[in-house]
């Protein structure tokens, strides 16, 4: 029989900042580990943790934030891993999630502390959207900076227009293919 193990999960949301920090000094078997966005749930790092605890594991996640961004991923991935029988278990929060029917104060917890992060964020984002406002109405806010030159611009419309590839031709450029799509459309 197979001892129960403690898979940690880190997120961070780009790749220049690091998960040192997360689930240090904690005990763990086996760590999973993305440098994605939050915003939804398919990262290649957690799928893999997901698809490899075994009934009686426990997943050991920094925070709450750093598993899923809104209440509802979060209470499903929870659910998910406890029908697993695998505890999910937070550890700024303090808190380990069983699927326990005899505990339901950890469920109206979870979903109170979910609710509250989900707030919190879209608040941060409406300040950042009031604060983007106001810098272009007083003139600072320029917006990004253009990723190509115009010769390149040049370049690349002449290829689309030769029949090439857009997804190739952004790539080459290091752009996206929105972004192509944005230089095609400004004439």
């Amino acid at each position: 029989m197979s001892k129960h193990q403690r898979v940690g999960y880190r997120r961070v949301s780009s790749v220049d900042q690091n998960t040192v920090r997360q689930l240090d000094g904690i005990a763990i078997d086996r760590t999973f580990e993305d440098k994605a966005s939050g915003k939804d749930t398919n990262r290649p790092a957690l799928q893999e943790a997901i698809r490899y605890v075994r009934d009686g594991d426990t997943l050991v996640v920094h925070s709450m934030d750093r598993l899923a961004r809104n209440t509802e991923d979060l209470l499903r991935l929870v659910r998910e891993l406890n029908t697993k029988h695998v505890s999910v278990e937070f550890v700024k929060e303090r808190l380990t999630f069983t699927g326990s029917a005899a505990d339901p104060m950890s469920d109206l917890m979870m979903t109170m502390l979910a609710g509250v992060a989900q707030f919190e964020r879209s608040m941060i984002r409406e300040r950042q959207r009031e604060g983007i406002a106001i810098a272009k109405a007083n003139g600072v806010y320029k917006g990004g900076k253009a990723k190509l030159t115009a010769a390149q611009v040049k370049s690349l419309k002449a290829r689309v227009e030769a029949g090439e590839t857009k997804t190739v031709i952004a790539r080459e450029f290091g752009i996206s293919r929105e972004t192509l799509y944005q230089y095609l459309k400004a004439q």
